[in-house]
This record gives C-alpha cells, sequence and structure tokens, in this order.
C-alpha cells in the first residue's frame, strides 16, 4: 500500500467516524426530543420543526434507518482500518485495528456525539432533521424490508408489536414529568400541587370534597322571617340552603345578594318580605359525578352550589365551586372565613390531627402521601385501616406512619398524633448515637 493510498485511507476512516457520530447524535436527539416542545415550535411556524415531527411520527422507520447507515459506515471504517494496521504491522495489525477502532467509535461516535444531542435533543434535532429526512427516504424500502422481518420474527416468539401497548395515560405522563421536574427543582411544591390538582379533577369524585351534612350551616323556612335574615347575614357564608318540615327536606338556596336586594325594595322592613320570593330551587347532584364534571356543570349553569345525594336520594351534603378550585389552588381564604385548626405540627416531628381532615389536605400541607382510596378523612383511613373504632390512646402503624388516637366521642375519633416512622427512626439513632454518662461513686473503698 503506497503512501498516498494510506493517507486516503485514514482520511476515509475519519470521515466514516464523523457519520457515524451524526447517525449516533442523530438518533440519540430525535428520539429525546420532547414532541411536546415540537408540537409548540411547529404551531409557531418552525418548518424545521414540522419535520422533526413527522420523523418522530414513524419512529421505527427512523430508528431503522439510523442504525443501518450507522452500521455501515462502522464495518466500512473498521474494514478499512483492518487493512491499514495489517500493512504498517503485519499479522498483529488485526489485533491493533480492533482495540483502535473500538477506542475511536466509542469515544468520537458514540458517547460524544450522544452527550452532544442529549444535552439539548431539541435543537440538535431542528439542525439534522432535514438531512435525516433524505437518508429515511433513502434507506426506506430497505428499513421496510426489515420491519417486517422484525414483525414476523417477534410474533413468533408471542409478542405482537400491533397491539396498542402504551400503558400510560395523558394524564399519567403529564403527572410524572410534573413529578420529575419538582424532583429536580423545575417545580415548586405549590405549582406540583396545583397542577396535580388540576390532573386529578377526573380522578376524584364530589363526595370526596364536599361539606359533609354534619357540618353544613342550614336554615329553617318556616322560622320568621326577621329570624331568617339574622341568621343570614351573621352567617359567613353567601349562599345557604333551607329545609322545611325535616331537616332533609331541602326547599331552596338563599342567597346573601338576593336577601340584600329584596330587603333593598321593602325599605329594610324584613316584615314585607316572603322567603318563597328569595330563594332559588336546590339544585341536586349524585355523590358519584366526577369534579371535573361538576366543575363544567357549574360552568354551564353559572352555578356555585349543589346538593350532593347518595343512591337513595338522602343528601349527603353540599359541594360549592370554591370547593373544587381549592383542589386546583389549595385553600382559599378570605376575611369571613373561619379558620379551623386542624394541622399542627409539633417539635418532635409529629402532627396533631382533627379526625375530619381531609386526607388530600393534610398531605399537602405536609406533603405526605398517604392513601385516599378507601377513606375521605384521616379519620376514615384509621378506622379502615384498624377494621374497628379505635379507643383512645390506641397506636396503629400502617402506610410506614405511627397513628396515636388521642381523643374519641362516641364513634368518632376527633383528634390523631401521626409520625412518620422515619422520624422515629431518626430519634432513636440520635439517643443511641448521644454519649452516654459515666456513672461514678463518691464512696471511699474499704480496707479488707
Amino acid at each position: 500500500m503506497t503512501m498516498t493510498t494510506l493517507g486516503l485511507a485514514i482520511a476515509a476512516i475519519i470521515i466514516l467516524l464523523i457519520l457515524s457520530g451524526f447517525f449516533s447524535g442523530s438518533e440519540t436527539a430525535l428520539t429525546a426530543a420532547s414532541r411536546a416542545r415540537m408540537h409548540h415550535m411547529e404551531k409557531n411556524g418552525d418548518k424545521r420543526a414540522i419535520l422533526v415531527a413527522e420523523l418522530i411520527s414513524a419512529r421505527e422507520r427512523l430508528i431503522g434507518a439510523l442504525l443501518l447507515g450507522n452500521n455501515l459506515v462502522n464495518i466500512l471504517a473498521s474494514a478499512l482500518a483492518t487493512t491499514v494496521f495489517l500493512n504498517l504491522f503485519g499479522d498483529a495489525g488485526v489485533a491493533l485495528a480492533t482495540l483502535v477502532m473500538t477506542a475511536l467509535v466509542l469515544v468520537f461516535s458514540e458517547v460524544l456525539p450522544k452527550t452532544w444531542a442529549i444535552s439539548n435533543p431539541e435543537r440538535f434535532a431542528l439542525v439534522v432533521a432535514p438531512i435525516v429526512r433524505v437518508i429515511v427516504a433513502l434507506f426506506g424500502p430497505i428499513t421496510a424490508a426489515v420491519e417486517i422481518l422484525v414483525r414476523l420474527l417477534l410474533r413468533m416468539v408471542g409478542v405482537n408489536v400491533d397491539d396498542d401497548t402504551s400503558g400510560l395515560s395523558a394524564h399519567e405522563e403529564l403527572r410524572g414529568a410534573v413529578d420529575l421536574q419538582h424532583m429536580e427543582g423545575g417545580l415548586a411544591k405549590g405549582e406540583r400541587d396545583r397542577i396535580g390538582g388540576l390532573l386529578d379533577l377526573a380522578e376524584l369524585e364530589v363526595s370526596d370534597v364536599m361539606v359533609h351534612r354534619t357540618n353544613m350551616v342550614a336554615l329553617n323556612a318556616d322560622e320568621d322571617l326577621v329570624k331568617l335574615v339574622d341568621a343570614a347575614l351573621a352567617s359567613p357564608y353567601t349562599r345557604l340552603p333551607l329545609w322545611r318540615g325535616e331537616s332533609d327536606n331541602f326547599v331552596g338556596v338563599l342567597h346573601a345578594k338576593d336577601l340584600l336586594r329584596a330587603l333593598n325594595a321593602a325599605g329594610g322592613d324584613s316584615e314585607k318580605l316572603k322567603i318563597e320570593d328569595i330563594i332559588s330551587p336546590p339544585w341536586f347532584v349524585p355523590d358519584t359525578t366526577t369534579l371535573q364534571d361538576q366543575l363544567n356543570a357549574f360552568l354551564r349553569h353559572k352555578a356555585h352550589f349543589a346538593l350532593v345525594v347518595d343512591e337513595y336520594g338522602e343528601v349527603m351534603g353540599l359541594v360549592t365551586l370554591e370547593d373544587i378550585l381549592e383542589e386546583i389552588v389549595g385553600e382559599i381564604a378570605d376575611e369571613h372565613d373561619v379558620e379551623l385548626e386542624g394541622v399542627r405540627p409539633q417539635a418532635d416531628g409529629s402532627v396533631i390531627v382533627d379526625g375530619s381532615v381531609p386526607i388530600r389536605d393534610l398531605n399537602r400541607a405536609t406533603d405526605w402521601n398517604l392513601p385516599d382510596d378507601e377513606a375521605t378523612t384521616i379519620a376514615g383511613l384509621v378506622i379502615h385501616e384498624a377494621r374497628m373504632i379505635p379507643e383512645e390512646r390506641q397506636i396503629f402503624t400502617f402506610h410506614n406512619f405511627r397513628f396515636t388516637v388521642m381523643r374519641r366521642e362516641r364513634n368518632r375519633i376527633t383528634r390523631l398524633r401521626i409520625m412518620p416512622l422515619s422520624q422515629i427512626d431518626a430519634a432513636a439513632a440520635r439517643l443511641s448515637a448521644a454519649p452516654h454518662p459515666t456513672v461514678t461513686s463518691n464512696r471511699a473503698p474499704s480496707s479488707s
């Protein structure tokens, strides 16, 4: 082999290594590029983003073409390198060529381009997309034949890639992306909770967020109107349900603004008012209605208030538009809200919680992950897990937390102390690591 031929062979090897790096980087960038970002850029008119979207949509053919090109140039580069080393070093050239080409391909054709591409896959994909589209079109017939062969081989072993095997829904993908961004510091806890609350609307029912009937403020429509007006004005709520005859016979909803308008029209004389002329008819919704459906219903009806009934038509509680919005943005408080102390963190790492506190609210406040599938309140969770109504001072351990029943009224758990087991283990470790005092005696030794 002449010097000229040797130089051309080395130059060809370098070019082939560069092409190999191009194929490797393109594969990494195009498979790692965010489809959401590409879609956004596509909507803004970026033509290169349209090319990337087209390539990603046929991912199997894209990967096949890039792998085919990468293997071609790698094999050709290795063959040329073997020829060069055989001419230079004789029979030992095969081993040397293998070592040298392995190092060159690993560093310059695999690790370097893939690391560069993964650092900013969208930008890299936009740059290489026009060239890759030509390569995919050129290798199209070959990759199509390879696809058919691969599918046949997979079917022989019982794998059907034509089935829709996507295990994650769009909501689950979004939730995973949000949690990942929070872990990496891209989203604050409040932002993560708001986005997560929005995604949870389709999974939660109105019974999960409603004000239970035992906590409802309702007025008796048969009461004297003066008393009704005083009670309505003293209440912190704008809308109040009214019952007549029996406490579960709700006949309407009194709105504070409607009451004020009627009082103004009557010159402030409440004796001239008729409660039937002021109240609006009640709206009953099933307890199994999802929050997403109920939010849409509130928006359609331009309403903010509904009574929740079970399968037997009995009123279980009430739900408001604010209750649903609070699942997204967290607690909404105004100057008329009565703040209830339901969650009280303690210095030892435990939390004293009222039994009526919803599990979701506790999880948000403490960043815990207690399950809320089988119960809505923290007291309900303890009863569900204990399979009994606990006595005071009973202690239970489940879901990596220790629950101590502090107070019980009849069959209701009204107060609990909750401590993560990690806090208990940490306290025990600190105690065991602390130096123990040495006990000395001041008594003089006795003489024999």
